[in-house]
């Protein structure tokens, strides 16, 4: 198991998310003349903070109407999971199944001792034993790792800045209640309304893609067997494009930054802004690990 420092990586995420609220709320206190949406918008980040960190499993588990599993209705899942959480010496966490043909899948919950890992029923039927057994390696050290935190924050963040930025573009536009606004104000307003949810963006894919380099190498490492992920991968990037998941409900678009593959289907542009890599990048990373391995 490798560090990659993702302690700081959470705290520069929470660091810089909550520091474009709090960019909002000063904005909204120089249109109001009252400083006090500074102290709202932090308040409503770091409750936010709290909220995601301690209902991420369920959250998550809810938008994708996934249910749980036992060992006697998916003995091959179960066995695979618990073979490899007692190898990496950490708890197993629970199992769910979510109803929909787009295969995917994703771990979830603030700690090892609160987690949970979800597999689409498209997944279970697309993938042999061998590439599973390489996804849940994958979804199981973004667990061991514990930077489930971070992209449980990303997804609450964002939706918080986003609905806020709508608000600043709507004030903005109509005075905030302040008649004495000048031009400049409204263009400074509008300005940061739109570019908010940029920096938030951009903040989130960059951190979120490196996860999902950590996540392959380390999950590699517990199965020993990097080029199990990669066929996995690439049937995944196959399937996705095959089936992908189509759904205009913000709650499934946060889960999906928590999957192991982007579950949408899209052109060039919203490719290059996924919170996932390049899935070509990934698979390359795992065949020249398992060249180093002595596997290729």
């Amino acid at each position: 198991m490798h560090r990659h420092n993702n302690g700081l990586k959470t705290a520069l995420l929470m660091g810089g998310m909550v520091g474009v609220l709090l960019l909002i709320g000063a904005a909204i206190s120089a249109m109001t003349r009252s400083s006090v949406f500074i102290w709202i918008f932090a308040l409503i980040g770091v409750a936010t903070v709290a909220y995601s960190y301690w209902n991420s499993d369920k959250l998550a588990i809810r938008s994708m109407n996934a249910y749980p599993v036992t060992r006697e209705q998916v003995p091959g899942l179960y066995k695979i999971v618990e073979e490899l959480s007692a190898k990496a010496g950490k708890p197993m966490p629970r199992l769910y199944v979510a109803p929909t043909m787009t295969p995917n899948a994703f771990a979830t919950g603030r700690n090892p001792e609160n987690a949970a890992v979800c597999c689409t029923e498209g997944i279970l039927q697309l993938l042999n034993e061998r590439e599973m057994r390489g996804v849940l390696g994958h979804e199981l050290m973004h667990v061991y790792n514990r930077d489930i935190l971070t992209s449980s924050i990303a997804a609450a963040m964002a939706t918080v800045i986003t609905s806020v930025a709508q608000y600043l573009s709507f004030a903005g536009i109509f005075g905030g209640g302040n008649r004495d606004n000048n031009g400049g104000n409204v263009i400074g307003t509008l300005a940061l309304a739109f570019l908010a949810p940029i920096a938030t963006s951009v903040i989130q894919m960059a951190i979120s893609r490196t996860r999902e380099y950590d996540a392959d190498e380390d999950g590699a490492a517990l199965t020993e067997d990097p080029l199990a992920l990669a066929s996995a991968l690439h049937k995944l990037h196959n399937g996705i494009n095959t089936a992908p998941l189509y759904t205009e409900d913000r709650k499934v678009a946060s889960t999906a930054s928590m999957m192991i593959a982007n579950p949408f289907r899209g052109g060039n542009f919203k490719n290059m802004m996924s919170t996932h890599p390049p899935m070509e990048d990934r698979i390359a990373r795992l065949e020249n690990q398992a060249r180093a391995m002595g596997q290729f």
